[in-house]
């Protein structure tokens, strides 16, 4: 592709906040795009007061655009927006307020977040912004598509997980207004595609999330044979949280011990549920096998991932429903050649087939996943198996490289058309 033609096509990314460590896929989506030739701008609607920061987001928090909800530019940019297209402007906010008056969370967005898009709708005007690409189906994509309905600019979103399965309010408007919708899974665009209508099914595109597989070496052997002296390196990757299902994980670990399999299992993540499941473990009797290593940063990860033996993931649906998309960890540790245990939940299935890329289990089943665990550990040709099938999948199906081409051509594909 000519780099200059690259040049004529201005990315806003927005996103809920920045810098987050838990949504690194969205850094590295940007860098990629930016090695591509991209032109980008980062417009977060909040930032994050984020304790550990990723090295490489450093150079992208001096550059993105933080606005606060409220202040005189953005009161100036309301009131010269409504002058300008008082009719577009009052239809765009009514609408909003419409579609999501049975969404307490949407609504309080919609009020909330309408003043700041069209202040960056307008200063994105001024920049010479020519397509603006959200992450997540929720906020980030309602104000894409606030300010392309006051400015024109065309606009692609990223559904995800939660931010997809939730809450469908507006999502039908959001897809149809858009120039094109990323689903992470072949499940999240049937979900799009069951709201939005069978209309949308040529304007929903899978492109899943990816990883730059340079960045990880396989191990070139796997587990010896354990023996008593060596036990198990369990490790489990992400925001302790309901969704993640640390919890039955946790049971599994008490299994485990009850039956004299020795293991020592490390989550590495921060998040709400910490003081319970540190509690859990103190219940269980497992100070001894089970850490806690709190929020850190991606080379710590890949790491733990390499010393690690098996990787578990136990997904669940949470009580306010909820679920992960496909976890970008699972793909992390099938390229370090580290096995992976998942649930048999939302799009993990397109990333791990059972016995042939990783081991699947029913969401929050403990038995499931000390069963899975135990039997990784002890079958040394079903591990090889998977270590070498999980690696393939992932160069095949989810490098970064490729991935984000895909979506490159889908941009430059609308670009070309408009043109």
């Amino acid at each position: 592709m000519d780099p200059t033609q690259l040049g004529a096509i201005r990315i806003a990314y927005i996103m809920s906040r920045f810098p987050k460590v838990t949504e690194t896929f969205v850094l590295n989506e940007m860098l990629e795009m930016e090695r591509k030739g991209y032109s980008i701008e980062l417009y977060p609607l909040q930032r994050e007061n984020a304790v550990v920061v990723q090295e490489e987001a450093h150079n992208y928090v001096e550059r993105a655009h933080f606005t606060p909800f409220i202040s005189w530019p953005i009161f100036v940019a309301c009131l010269s927006a409504f002058v300008s297209s008082p009719v577009r402007f009052t239809c765009t906010f009514t609408r909003a307020i419409f579609e999501n008056f049975g969404s307490r969370r949407f609504l309080q967005g919609a009020i909330a977040f309408f003043p700041k898009a069209i202040y960056l709708g307008t200063e994105m005007k001024k920049s010479g912004i020519t397509h603006v690409h959200a992450h997540f189906a929720s906020h980030p994509a309602y104000v894409a598509f606030v300010i392309h309905q006051l400015t024109g600019i065309p606009y692609s979103f990223v559904a995800h997980g939660s931010d997809l399965h939730r809450d469908q309010h507006m999502l039908r408007t959001k897809t149809r207004e858009s120039a094109f919708v990323v689903a992470i899974s072949q499940y999240n665009k049937d979900m799009i595609v069951d709201v939005s209508g069978q209309a949308s099914d040529a304007k929903v595109h899978v492109v899943h999330c990816g990883i730059d597989t340079q960045q990880f070496s396989g191990k070139q052997d796997f587990l010896n044979e354990h023996v008593s002296d060596h036990p198990l390196q369990l490790i489990c990757v992400g925001t302790l949280h309901e969704v993640k299902g640390q919890q039955h994980l946790l049971d599994a670990c008490g299994i485990l011990d009850s039956k004299g399999i020795p293991f020592v299992c490390t989550f590495l993540g921060d998040g709400p549920d910490r003081a319970k499941l540190e509690a859990k473990v103190e219940h269980l009797n497992l100070s001894n096998e089970v850490k806690f290593l709190g929020g850190v940063t991606s080379d710590i990860v890949h790491r733990e991932m390499q010393a690690a033996d098996i990787l578990i993931a136990p997904s669940v649906l949470s009580k306010d429903g909820r679920r992960e998309g496909i976890p970008v960890v699972l793909m992390e540790a099938m390229a370090a050649g580290t096995p992976c245990i998942s649930s048999r939940l939302s799009g993990i299935p397109e990333l791990i087939e059972d016995g042939e890329t990783g081991i699947l289990t029913d969401p929050g089943n403990a038995i499931q996943i000390a069963e899975a665990i135990g039997t990784l550990g002890s079958n040394i040709a079903l591990r090889h198996k998977i270590q070498t099938q999980g690696l393939e999948k992932v160069m095949n199906d989810f490098s970064l490289q490729n991935n984000v081409s895909k979506l490159a051509n889908h941009i430059l594909s609308h670009h070309h058309t408009k043109t």
